[in-house]
């Protein structure tokens, strides 16, 4: 089911798009002249025609055996995924300068100036417990030690590498990939990089440090393996954003900016507030978290038949993926919840055009950019 996996650019336009909202269809005639047209709006027919083709692709439910299997195997599913299509299904996220401008070279270094000049949030803290989700393994080590970013050259299998223990043990702040950067990003969810590799092809500032992490080890290892792959710049490391137990390797209030695409929908719901909570504590006063995920009553919503469904707008792909499909309220809550503030939370109601095969489809996309707050002066 490739078209669940439709992400939110203009596919066929290879140089830099408009940003979502800039492009009107006010000629119903003019359908097939461009690629694609932003804010669709629904007609009460359409938008009624989809909530009957959601009601009835979810009255067939997955088996509770099965559901189990696409939870405990998750990791595997994506495995699978990365192996047959390695780094050639999604295409390179250019488009994120345009919809994110924080992460535009120009914005990088100012990005939080203003807002940290008076506070010392921007500074890592000393040694943390894991509890903030900072702490890291080493092999049996009990104290802060640095990390090897690993060789340009062949890296290590990654189910030895050091981000695979990462449990129960403390970053020292001044021993921890990127500590001597002043600006990190970690993408959350990376895939092959398609994020991340234009992040770094386009920011060459050296204080620049970004960090990228996949519940699939296939994927890690096609990142780690890719020529522009650069350890001194970036820090690759496997993940399950699920895992209570198993801390990210940075201190908390060490990030400027997490980066979340097309990959919080593709956790169990139940997961999720908890999931932004951890990551949440990671980002420095004033730090962003950016989100583009899948929208309700999308075309890849719709196109489910029944048997695939296994909770409300919770579904399975053939190839045993997952994926939900949010509203904006529930993005909200789910940020509001973690204690950021809302910036931005917008639908991207877009009109897909195949102007070849003279086919239109309807997408919804929901883009956010939520903040932590800065730490009051008497704090």
């Amino acid at each position: 089911m490739a078209g669940s996996y439709t992400e939110g650019v203009d596919t066929a336009v290879c140089g830099k798009r408009q940003q979502f909202g800039s492009r009107f269809l006010s000629d119903p005639a003019r359908v097939f002249h461009h690629n694609a047209w932003d804010s669709v709006e629904w007609s009460e027919e359409q938008a009624a025609a989809a909530e009957r083709k959601v009601q009835e692709n979810s009255t067939q439910r997955v088996c509770q055996e099965e559901q189990v299997d696409y939870e405990i195997n998750a990791n595997k599913y994506w495995n699978d995924f990365y192996k047959i299509h390695e780094n050639g299904f999604f295409k390179d996220r250019h488009w994120l300068f345009t919809e994110f401008p924080e992460l535009a070279p120009s914005q990088n270094q100012n990005h939080l100036k203003a807002l940290l000049s008076e506070n010392k949030g921007s500074e890592v803290p000393a040694c943390r417990s894991s509890e903030d989700g900072s702490g890291l393994i080493i092999e049996a080590q009990h104290s802060c030690s640095s990390v090897s970013l690993g060789r340009k050259t062949q890296p290590p299998p990654v189910e030895e590498n050091v981000t695979q223990k990462l449990r129960h043990l403390e970053v020292c702040a001044d021993e921890f990939p990127g500590s001597s950067a002043t600006y990190r990003i970690l993408e959350v969810g990376c895939g092959v990089g398609n994020t991340v590799f234009p992040i770094l092809q386009t920011n060459n500032d050296p204080r620049l440090f970004v960090y990228c992490c996949d519940f699939s080890s296939t994927a890690v290892e096609l990142v780690q393996t890719n020529s522009a792959y650069d350890p001194s710049r970036c820090f690759a490391f496997v993940h399950d954003l699920c895992d209570e137990d198993k801390s990210y390797p940075v201190p908390g209030d060490s990030l400027d900016v997490i980066i979340l695409i097309f990959v919080l929908s593709a956790i169990i719901p139940d997961k999720m507030q908890k999931a932004i909570n951890r990551l949440s504590r990671l980002l420095k006063p004033g730090g962003m978290m950016l989100l583009r995920d899948y929208g309700r009553y999308d075309m890849a919503q719709l196109r489910f038949k029944k048997g695939q469904c296994l909770s409300e707008n919770f579904y399975v792909r053939g190839d045993g993926t997952r994926v939900y499909f949010f509203t904006q309220d529930e993005l909200d809550a789910l940020f509001t919840t973690a204690g950021l503030e809302k910036v931005q939370n917008l639908v991207d109601r877009r009109l897909q055009v195949n102007r070849g095969k003279q086919l239109t489809m309807y997408r919804v996309w929901i883009q956010c950019k939520y903040r932590k707050p800065l730490l009051s002066s008497t704090s």
